[in-house]
């Protein structure tokens, strides 16, 4: 099967788990989304855009530089636009906030950008580990610097219970780099950032989403899990009517509510994460 015909077989399945999609042709303008994903080149971000304008919601894709952008090629002509930024680069991140608000404001954002498997700690533009800024500190700034949206989905991983543990050094800084334990914080961190979002703005729906290990370039050809489901869960919640959909605070694998980690539900680790955060980023959301 190729893309284009995984893209339209996913579409096929958004339609039959979203009765929302199927209503009659006079209710179709008032239930399409206007939705920003970022990392929308491959994997599950470039997926999740092509079913959901297959659907026919308004899609802002993400490329990471102008070189990425040929990746898109077969979508932009049917988006509602394109903006590049490395979530790298806080300055890039900031100047790519400002690129979606001036596309207009967004009924949905999903933050799906992330990396994994980086040998060493690496360092920014702005001197922070390279997996905290893509995965942490992006997203962050993202949500404080694009209009406020009705619906937040950020991509979190079940390796977010391996992250648990003080915040001393968030930044790697001191600490001899670890792979696995860096990408497990950054999303221990998302996690416990979206149940922030939904304690502090309580008229925005902001969930966690463990998409699984599906077989994408970071997961791998041989992962486990099923890639229409890990999918199906961000579409589901950045568009859905559904009462089911409707909820906020929520940790989501495969359209099921799962426990999380007991530190991201923690308000006081919470707070203790944000002002981190803030002093890194020289910016408070909230």
């Amino acid at each position: 099967m190729n893309r284009r015909e995984l893209g339209l077989a996913l579409a096929a399945a958004t339609l039959s788990l979203t009765p929302i999609l199927l209503r009659a042709a006079g209710d179709k303008e008032r239930s399409m989304r206007r939705v920003f994903i970022t990392g929308s080149t491959d994997g599950l971000g470039r997926d999740a855009a092509s079913t959901l304008i297959d659907a026919g919601h308004q899609v802002v894709l993400h490329a990471r530089s102008k070189e990425r952008v040929e990746a898109l090629k077969d979508l932009a002509p049917r988006a509602a636009g394109v903006v590049i930024g490395d979530l790298a680069s806080a300055a890039q991140t900031r100047g790519l906030a400002d690129q979606v608000n001036r596309i207009g404001r967004m009924d949905a954002i999903i933050h799906n950008a992330g990396i994994f498997r980086e040998s060493s700690r690496g360092q920014t533009p702005e001197g922070h580990a390279k997996v905290l800024a893509v995965n942490v500190l992006a997203p962050y700034l993202l949500t404080g610097l694009i209009d406020r949206p009705d619906r937040l989905v950020y991509l979190s991983s079940s390796m977010h219970f391996g992250g648990e543990g003080p915040l001393h050094d968030i930044d790697w800084k001191e600490r001899p780099w670890d792979t696995f334990r860096a990408y497990s914080e950054s999303k221990l961190y998302v996690t416990a950032l979206a149940f922030a979002v939904a304690r502090q703005w309580p008229e925005v729906l902001s969930n966690a989403v463990d998409p699984g290990w599906v077989p994408t370039k970071m997961g791998g050809a041989g992962a486990p899990d099923d890639l229409e489901e890990g999918l199906l869960t961000q579409i589901w919640l950045a568009t859905s009517d559904e009462p089911a959909a409707k909820i906020s605070g929520a940790y989501w694998h495969h359209r099921k509510q799962r426990k999380p980690a007991a530190q991201a539900l923690d308000t006081k680790f919470q707070d203790e994460l944000l002002d981190e955060l803030a002093g890194l980023t020289g910016m408070k959301i909230f």
